[in-house]
């Protein structure tokens, strides 16, 4: 038996307008929420350390590199900064102990290239262990 003679079947449809409402909501929020940095630079501060001084150790080298780029091993002055240059002051400074430790005093305002070049030295002279010096805050 057909009860709904005379109605004709309604095809079931998606009203879109609620949902764009809803969309446009939360994307305005998200606008609102958003907090928008600009950062024209960093700021980096040098570690320092609070610390004791170990004490010293016969097996380390001491490599400080000035604000100008100089580098000096175990205070004395190298003639240049090449890589090839460090490397070999390394090997004699290391004489015939085994394995020596690099320690890297870095003046604050020398560049980032001279203490790699002393880290690249190192490296080919066969010394992977470097450490790097700090200083307390005065």
């Amino acid at each position: 038996m057909n009860f709904r003679r005379g109605k004709g079947r309604e095809e079931p449809e998606i009203n879109l307008i609620p949902m764009i409402d809803v969309l446009l909501v939360i994307i305005i929020f998200l606008m609102l929420t958003t907090t928008y940095a600009k950062f024209s630079g960093i700021e980096i501060n040098l570690p320092t350390a609070q610390a004791s001084k170990p004490p010293e150790q016969p097996n380390e080298i001491d490599v400080a590199v000035t604000a100008t780029g100089q580098v000096l091993i175990n205070k004395a002055p190298l003639a240049g900064a090449d890589v090839r240059l460090i490397a070999e002051a390394l090997r004699r400074a290391a004489g015939e102990r085994p394995d020596p430790v690099i320690v890297i005093n870095a003046d604050a305002k020398a560049t980032h290239q001279s203490v790699v070049d002393v880290m690249q030295a190192a490296q080919s002279a066969g010394y992977p262990h470097i450490s790097f010096a700090t200083q307390a805050p005065r």
